[in-house]
């Protein structure tokens, strides 16, 4: 008797090729050149499956960087072992890693010179992606708050702006080497201005 093979399981790889064709297409050309014929030829796909999940080019690229980030961040949840400091610099230095990786960081470069430029995807960008992984890291700090770790007061906004911002920065200018090492100085200084005093 033969197998016949599992429709979902090739339903999913069909997905998984079309979001990481998404994905390399908007390295190579751009976020505005990109079109579902060129996602759906390097996917193997035609369009009309591409059309089967997602309603537009948009669609198809946004859920491209959320599988990314959700694989990278192994779901929007943030180890608690107890230890701000220590966790902090898990958390810091996978982040240094993962902007340091052209994988990643070819596409995410993409996705923000479109955002510079388009006020509705900056929007999407906050709601879907970047929203839900700041909430996590509020989570973290809140639970950091309940210890006594950090300042009760502390504005989580603001604190992540300063723990984060400064990478960002440095990533966006190439301005220096994302390292470890200043994963672990940006969580030591961060820390130094929220401690309790």
């Amino acid at each position: 008797m033969s197998k016949h093979p599992d429709p979902s399981r090739r339903s999913e790889r069909s997905r998984q090729a079309i979001l990481a064709a998404a994905r390399e297409l908007v390295s190579e050309v751009g976020y505005g050149k990109v079109s579902i014929e060129a996602i759906a030829a390097r996917a193997g796909v035609g369009k009309q499956t591409i059309y089967r999940w997602w309603r537009s080019k948009g669609a198809v690229i946004f859920d491209a960087f959320l599988a990314l980030s959700e694989a990278d961040e192994g779901g929007v949840t943030l180890p608690d072992t107890g230890d701000i400091e220590a966790d902090l610099k898990t958390v810091m230095r996978a982040t240094v890693a993962e902007f340091a990786d052209p994988a990643f960081e070819a596409p995410i470069r993409a996705l923000n010179t479109e955002i510079i430029n388009d006020p509705d995807l900056a929007a999407q960008y906050r709601e879907r992606l970047a929203g839900p992984v700041n909430e996590a890291k509020k989570a973290r700090l809140r639970s950091a708050q309940q210890a006594g770790q950090i300042a009760a007061d502390l504005d989580l906004d603001l604190a992540l702006e300063l723990l984060y911002a400064p990478l960002f920065q440095r990533w966006l200018h190439r301005s220096g080497p994302l390292t470890p090492e200043y994963a672990d100085a940006l969580v030591d200084l961060f820390l130094k201005a929220a401690r309790p005093s």
